[in-house]
């Protein structure tokens, strides 16, 4: 399946200044696949070693970081030479040995002509950082997130389809109804399904449900069993809480995190560790209040209100268990949970294209779902899970800031009027 991380790694492979690069993310989102793919395709051989199949690898960085000592073991341990610039040294699960990771210093500035990738989960929670030194300054990073819109739709083989959407996201022209239907019903399949790779194969595949639950019930597994496995022992159970509470405050008409939905009595000094656990780790995104809509956006945040959405919409579905029919067939009775699903997944759009969320209120009470700087400009966006035309939030926020324009995401057709940008759910991806 085509992943936009590929664009991304040519680029880096490409640039004089590289260094050794770490690409992070959540579990499952596809990061071993993206690199041996880009390796294969654009080396003449790849060098993979995985700490997690092979622990004993580990005891490799014992005695020294130094690439001069490690290089020669590296070769005879995958039984081929490695070669500078034709060679792509791979790491991955590289938290379980932070030695290695170490190592991408010494790699850096010893041996700047070998290409190295590690790749692994957590490190924003599972390094030690008192015990091992972080190669900060000495190594780029990038971080993958799940499959967005437009990747599923190219999975799905619409690649024409794509092409349309953007065409009318930049001339603001309807879209044919046949293809808008056609687009709001991918846009439907989806949000049952997700943007992990595992899940989008597996329903491409199979069209199964039911396999396609199994597999989002065997992530979620894993990340609660990352939750017991590299975390203190106390905020094991203040982590599944909250991960757990985030899902249920999504169905609220008042999507902000509450920490007395967490727990009776709860305070944020009780949880925030977990929240920041949560964070780290790529389960979760945090979206701050933004106090005023002035640029930079984090000069104006208030650290006491935000929303917490999950990494993956299709996530959200299957820990809910929500019934796949009634997301592609709208069900009345799902329409308290619709707005904050619809939230999660225009928040995993937007940060697949690498914007920094924040959202607005007014002291009245009028809220705006997200604003962010898109050229050069602080640019409000309104999210509506249906057809509803009315947005009383984005009105008083144009009144009150006068925006270059505004952005209402909902199921009707592109178009552009009283400086307002409508833009079918479906095309998210191309803000």
């Amino acid at each position: 399946m085509y992943r936009k991380i590929r664009e991304e790694l040519l680029q880096w492979k490409q640039n004089p200044y590289r260094k050794p690069l770490i690409l992070q993310g959540a579990r499952q989102v596809g990061k071993t696949y993206s690199i041996l793919a880009f390796g294969r395709a654009e080396y003449a051989n790849v060098a993979y070693f995985n700490f997690e199949t092979a622990p004993s690898l580990a005891k490799t960085f014992d005695e020294s970081l130094e690439p001069d000592y490690l290089l020669p073991l590296l070769s005879r341990i995958c039984g081929q030479t490695i070669i500078p610039e034709k060679t792509l040294i791979v790491f991955d699960e590289v938290q379980l040995c932070e030695r290695a990771l170490t190592s991408l210093k010494y790699f850096c500035e010893s041996a700047p002509e070998y290409h190295i990738i590690v790749a692994g989960s957590l490190l924003g929670v599972a390094v030690n950082r008192e015990k091992f030194s972080f190669p900060v300054g000495k190594v780029d990073m990038i971080t993958l997130r799940p499959m967005d819109m437009e990747e599923f739709l190219l999975a799905c083989g619409e690649q024409d389809l794509v092409n349309q959407i953007r065409n009318c996201f930049d001339t603001d022209a309807p879209m044919p109804a046949a293809l808008h239907d056609a687009a709001l019903g991918y846009y439907r399949q989806y949000l049952v399904v997700g943007g992990m790779p595992e899940c989008v194969a597996k329903y491409l595949d199979t069209k199964d449900f039911i396999l396609l639950r199994h597999t989002q019930a065997m992530i979620l597994e894993s990340y609660l069993s990352d939750m017991s496995k590299y975390n203190q022992q106390n905020e094991i159970k203040k982590c599944r809480q909250a991960y757990g509470s985030v899902t249920v405050q999504l169905s609220k008409k008042n999507t902000r995190f509450q920490y007395k939905l967490v727990k009776k009595g709860a305070r944020a000094s009780e949880f925030e560790n977990a929240i920041e656990w949560l964070a780290l780790s790529g389960i979760v995104s945090r979206v701050y209040r933004a106090e005023q809509p002035m640029k930079p956006l984090d000069n104006y945040i208030d650290i006491d209100s935000f929303k917490i959405y999950v990494s993956d919409v299709g996530l959200l579905c299957a820990k809910k268990e929500v019934d796949p029919e009634d997301v592609l067939y709208p069900a009345a009775d799902l329409s308290d949970f619709r707005g904050g699903m619809t939230e999660n997944y225009v928040c995993g759009q937007l940060i697949a294209r690498g914007y920094t969320c924040h959202y607005w209120t007014s002291e009245r009470g009028a809220e705006v779902d997200f604003i962010l700087q898109r050229d050069r400009q602080i640019i409000p966006i309104e999210v509506k899970s249906a057809e509803n035309t009315k947005a009383k939030s984005l009105a008083v926020y144009k009144q009150t800031y006068s925006p270059a324009y505004a952005i209402k995401l909902c199921t009707k057709n592109f178009g552009f009027e009283d400086g307002k940008k409508t833009v079918p759910l479906y095309a998210a991806f191309c803000i």
